[in-house]
């Protein structure tokens, strides 16, 4: 966990996607301006980056897979352990939470299980019903190979089939292909964004995130060749996430196609909250660029600051 910015500003805790992949090496080129107004809160999950580097084994092997399952409900707990941690360490009232992708599924767990803690949510390229989500997202992808003439990427879909899929490696072959046609169609991230801080620049923590990356991943979609249940056969926002006690504030990229537009809208719809707001954000994918990190600024300094009690 890095903790920086002025101790006498409100905190803002940000939870990473993938799972795996932690924002924590970039965090200086991304949020290093916003430290002014915030105190910015990083975190390696559990089984990813320097947390991950805590038990690596030599080697991420069957067994360490086995015996190191990761869940929704462990992940959300640790989450909410860690914000009454900061509560208290930093002495303040509340804080606010960014989750992104997969770091979003446990946003919405946390303010919805413990409302007490967060002045607001929000949430980015929102996961709600991964299998729905996946399954839409294949849809998508297949039309536009099609359209394309992609007949390399139209084997491997009509090789892998539809999701849910029982081996990571199907999965896997899915997001790529995914990724290929997010990056066609909207506007990238400066390399600036991904400069890596000192602290995560060299190979030992190159290989943790490697590592917790790829282990994250196999814990989050399945694989039954390891026995290993799918974190998002467990996930369901529409029926266990729609109830908050605190404002909402959605970022959705137009061109996402791993969290399509229309289920996040169909989602945003139904939730119900004392203020909720969706920012649609045109040339913009699943990841990050300009303009998301753009509108999350603006939700926390126009709209969150003018309410917080420090």
């Amino acid at each position: 966990m890095t903790i920086k910015g002025e101790r006498s500003k409100p905190v803002a805790l940000f939870l990473h996607g993938s799972p795996g992949s932690p924002l924590s090496p970039y965090a200086d080129a991304i949020y290093g301006e916003w430290e002014t107004d915030f105190i910015i809160v990083q975190w390696d999950q559990r089984g990813a980056g320097k947390t991950f580097g805590r038990i690596a084994s030599a080697e991420l092997s069957p067994d360490f897979l086995k015996s190191n399952p990761l869940t929704v409900e462990q992940m959300t707990n640790d989450g909410i352990e860690l914000a009454k941690y900061l509560i208290k360490y930093l002495g303040k009232q509340k804080i606010i939470l960014f989750g992104t992708s997969w770091g979003s599924v446990l946003g919405v767990q946390m303010v919805i299980n413990r409302p007490d803690l967060f002045y607001a949510y929000i949430g980015h390229s929102q996961i709600v019903h991964p299998s729905d989500n996946l399954k839409l997202a294949y849809q998508k992808v297949y039309q536009m190979a099609q359209h394309a003439g992609d007949n390399k990427s139209l084997d491997v879909l009509k090789l892998i089939g539809t999701p849910p899929y029982d081996l990571a490696k199907n999965a896997g072959l899915l997001f790529k292909i995914i990724k290929k046609y997010e990056k066609e169609n909207a506007m990238p991230a400066p390399d600036s964004l991904w400069k890596l801080s000192s602290l995560y620049d060299n190979e030992k923590e190159n290989q943790h995130r490697s590592d917790g990356d790829d282990y994250s991943f196999v814990n989050y979609v399945g694989d039954k060749r390891f026995e290993i249940k799918s974190m998002i056969s467990t996930i369901n926002l529409l029926k266990n996430g729609l109830d908050f006690q605190i404002p909402v504030y959605l970022i959705q990229g137009e061109e996402d196609i791993l969290t399509p537009k229309e289920i996040t809208i169909e989602y945003f719809n139904k939730i119900r909250a004392p203020k909720k707001k969706l920012m649609l954000l045109p040339k913009t994918a699943h990841g990050f660029n300009l303009s998301v990190v753009e509108i999350q600024y603006k939700i926390m300094k126009e709209y969150l600051l003018p309410l917080i009690s420090h």
